[in-house]
């Protein structure tokens, strides 16, 4: 029997029957609809999580700090070997300084986007005659597109290099009951700034006042001094968007980082550098930023800049768990909506089983025609695969408006909430296609009994069958 015959025939024999196969695509319709709202709620929710993590900078990103600088058991240090080894190699390497020229040659690798130094430090914030210790961040511009401040109060600096802040709203709240009429005004930070001291003139004679002073500077090197920078605030924000900036978190006032730059805030690490280097004032960094394409390439970049001579750390390891979590999840969601697609099964095999006993008749005359016992199993195996094929159809554009009511309702209930809205469901091409091809398979497998048991009637007892 021809294939477009075997087809024809089948859709004929659904359509005599239409009620009760129309049930029986309606069952195989809602299992699969059950087995896509699931599944496009996993994914849904997998996906949104990903995008708020891509977003907030923790996953593409790689932190560095120099093998001498950094701190020993925290993230970069290298607190788990031995010291002897380490004193070992420094004395067979030279440590390579986490300065200007290292950020320039992270900028070079394949892959990353951006390096960018971690400005942090401690300051005394005055206003409206209240004065509050804080820290304070440098943000790089590249923040703006991240979405770490799509919910702030009021509008991102204007300009890279602005003398503009934006306040935490727990340090606004601190500063005035009304966070939001802060916005305008104009913050003081007192802080302590690095500065490079000249050389002492070895040709003028000094009093005990110039000998003191070139005690107190290393004789030509740095000071540090308290200085006083005035900032516009231009808005309030209730994250913290410095965790994905490398300041790992706990910053209450966020500036440029051009800005903070050109404040010279010391750094913590300013005078053992100054140390180390025998008097040099060449600035250094504590760490530094390497933000990557794709959380994908961080692996990559990160034995890149190991191979430098610096250390590294970043989330990689987390974001493998977070991907086994919604792995497992994807599972178990799987597993339910198969259920009602199983259950559906046996409505298959119960409409094709009183089929056989509806059409004996027509079997024995097709068998008497010239059909073979395998042109009456392709038949049933054809009706049944039908409403499957059918039934997936369906099933995949039921689910998908599940998806979307359930994405509309979560909507309505976050805005009362006055909380942004998400999207929880989605139906990729690959959950579409796959939905279909197994709705067709488990109808296929339905109807290898009822095709088996049409196969074997005998022509001649079907033939007389009343």
């Amino acid at each position: 029997m021809k294939t477009r015959d075997l087809t024809e025939l089948a859709f004929r024999n659904l359509r005599e029957a239409i009620l009760r196969n129309s049930l029986t695509t309606l069952g195989v319709a809602v299992g699969v609809a059950s087995l896509v709202a699931m599944l496009s709620l996993g994914v849904g929710l997998q996906t949104l999580a990903s995008q708020k993590l891509n977003s907030s900078g923790l996953f593409d990103a790689v932190y560095v700090t120099s093998k001498r600088g950094g701190m020993r058991g925290g993230p970069g240090g290298d607190g788990d070997r031995p010291r002897r080894n380490d004193e070992k190699s420094a004395k067979s390497e030279p440590v390579k300084p986490l300065d200007e020229t290292a950020r320039q040659e992270f900028e070079k690798l394949p892959n990353v986007t951006e390096a960018y130094p971690q400005v942090r430090f401690l300051t005394e914030a005055r206003l409206n005659g209240k004065s509050m210790s804080i820290g304070a961040i440098g943000m790089p511009d590249s923040s703006r597109k991240t979405g770490s401040f799509d919910n702030i109060a009021g509008k991102y600096f204007s300009s890279p290099t602005a003398d503009e802040a934006i306040l935490h709203s727990e340090f606004a709240k601190d500063l005035d009951p009304q966070p939001a009429s802060l916005v305008g005004k104009e913050i003081t930070l007192r802080y302590a700034q690095r500065q490079e001291t000249p050389p002492p003139d070895t040709n003028k004679p000094k009093d005990i006042d110039d000998e003191l002073d070139d005690m107190l500077s290393g004789g030509g090197g740095i000071s540090i001094v308290s200085h006083d920078k005035k900032l516009r605030i231009v808005g309030i924000i209730d994250t913290d968007p410095s965790i994905g900036a490398g300041g790992f978190g706990g910053a209450r006032i966020f500036i440029p980082l051009k800005t903070a730059q050109e404040m010279r805030p010391a750094q913590g690490g300013d005078v053992n550098e100054f140390v180390r280097a025998s008097g040099s004032a060449k600035p250094t960094y504590m760490a530094l930023t390497v933000r990557v394409k794709n959380p994908k390439n961080v692996t990559q970049v990160e034995d890149a800049i190991k191979k430098l001579g610096f250390n590294t750390f970043s989330l990689q390891d987390a974001t493998r768990s977070l991907r086994l979590v919604f792995t497992v999840f994807d599972l178990f969601l799987g597993l339910f909506g198969s259920l009602a697609l199983t259950v559906a099964s046996l409505g298959i095999i119960n409409t094709l089983v009183m089929a056989i006993l509806e059409r004996r008749r027509e079997i024995g005359v097709l068998k008497a025609l010239g059909a073979t016992d395998r042109d009456v199993r392709s038949l049933f195996f054809a009706e049944a695969g039908a409403m499957g094929l059918l039934g997936g159809i369906f099933g995949v554009a039921i689910g998908w408006l599940i998806g979307q009511a359930l994405t509309w309702g979560t909507t309505i209930y976050l805005k009362r909430q006055d909380l942004p809205g998400v999207k929880i469901s989605y139906v990729p091409w690959w959950l579409a296609a796959g939905a279909i091809a197994f709705a067709v398979i488990v109808s296929l497998v339905a109807g290898l009994y009822p095709a088996a048991r049409a196969a074997k009637l005998n022509p001649v007892e079907a033939l007389r069958y009343e």
